[in-house]
């Protein structure tokens, strides 16, 4: 035990070392009562709202950076594990937490199931409780509503089994007893490491925008090939070898034949969205395949029409995208309505056009 508290005290004072700074103050200090000097020109809101996520995850990865010097666990990793609540928060109408990280704990978890007080926040008695609540600020408080403490007492818990990859996951799996959520969690980390940053959340539209094509909301039509069933996303009609772009960074999850949707990708995206691309004339294999990590406006097929058969079926409808949406809750997927998101994200393409042309 007085090893354990020696460790524990040597922990929360390289903490306080490393996180001194603009992260470890007020909400003030983060970023989000942030006025520009008098002098400065006005900017459109849309700008004013970029500036401001670019703002939010610089902060939020200094956080990592700061608890991997700690830690040792890549940030990327930390990152992801704090997307997927993020992402799990939103499906679950769970209370997401005040501030920059949206790792979620319930007052039994952070200080222990038979701990008598719910809002402890001595370090020394939720471990003693057997609680997960750690200091990470080193305050010497262990704050459930503290981004460092709990980002701290989440990778302290990844680490139980170790510091290498598959200890790593093991540690997840642990935690989260699903191997779904740690798949996603993986993919997410791959993801971020990949790119070397956090602003990867700019979409773009399904086709080129000069190329002909025409849709409408058709989300929810009824559907008879294979048995009674409703159309789970929007048909985009375009002539055959129309190029088809991922509309996200993501990687791809699934790349392969289905007997409804024919020669058709899967992409998961950083919110959890699954990216359904169906009735393809093939794949733009020279570029991608099953893992390979996509950008926004990266060609992954073209416009067929194949499907409703077996593998090689083509031609039973004029050629289209069907395009799908579907959000993941940790357990299962359900498919939302993709129209107004092509409409906004086609939207937003032609308005960057115009701000980058001469």
């Amino acid at each position: 035990m007085a090893a354990a508290h020696a460790r524990l005290l040597t922990a929360a004072a390289l903490c306080a070392a490393l996180l001194v700074g603009p992260a470890a103050g007020g909400l003030e200090n983060r970023g989000f009562a942030y006025a520009p000097a008098a002098k400065t020109p006005a900017l459109p809101k849309a700008s004013k709202a970029v500036n401001g996520m670019k703002a939010v995850f610089a902060e939020r990865k200094d956080l990592y950076d700061k608890v991997s010097a700690i830690t040792g666990i890549p940030w990327h990793y930390l990152a992801a594990v704090d997307q997927y609540e993020r992402t799990i928060n939103l499906a679950k109408k769970r209370p997401a937490p005040d501030g920059l990280i949206a790792i979620y704990f319930t007052d039994l978890q952070w200080g222990g199931i038979l701990n008598p007080d719910h809002e402890d926040k001595n370090a020394n008695s939720i471990q003693w409780f057997g609680g997960i609540g750690r200091d990470g600020s080193g305050d010497g408080l262990a704050d459930r509503m503290n981004d460092l403490d709990r980002l701290y007492s989440m990778a302290v818990n990844m680490l139980k089994k170790g510091s290498a990859e598959e200890d790593l996951r093991i540690g997840l799996w642990d935690y989260y007893q699903n191997t779904r959520s740690v798949e996603r969690i993986q993919q997410f980390a791959r993801i971020y490491a990949h790119f070397d940053t956090l602003d990867l959340y700019e979409h773009c539209f399904v086709m080129p925008l000069s190329a002909d094509y025409s849709y409408r909301s058709t989300w929810g039509a009824s559907r008879g090939w294979g048995g009674y069933r409703i159309h789970e996303g929007t048909d985009i009609f375009a002539g055959y070898g129309v190029p088809v772009r991922s509309a996200t960074y993501g990687v791809i999850e699934v790349m392969g034949w289905n007997p409804y949707g024919g020669w058709r990708i899967g992409i998961r995206d950083l919110n959890n969205v699954y990216h359904y691309y169906a009735h393809l004339s093939g794949f733009n294999k020279k570029e991608v395949q099953q893992g390979s990590i996509v950008k926004p406006g990266q060609v992954v097929g073209w416009v067929g029409s194949s499907g409703y058969g077996k593998p090689g079926t083509s031609g039973k409808f004029p050629p289209h995208l069907h395009y799908g949406l579907y959000r993941d809750n940790g357990l299962t997927e359900w498919s939302f309505d993709p129209y107004p998101h092509l409409r906004k994200w086609e939207r937003e393409e032609r308005m960057r056009r115009k701000t980058t042309t001469p």
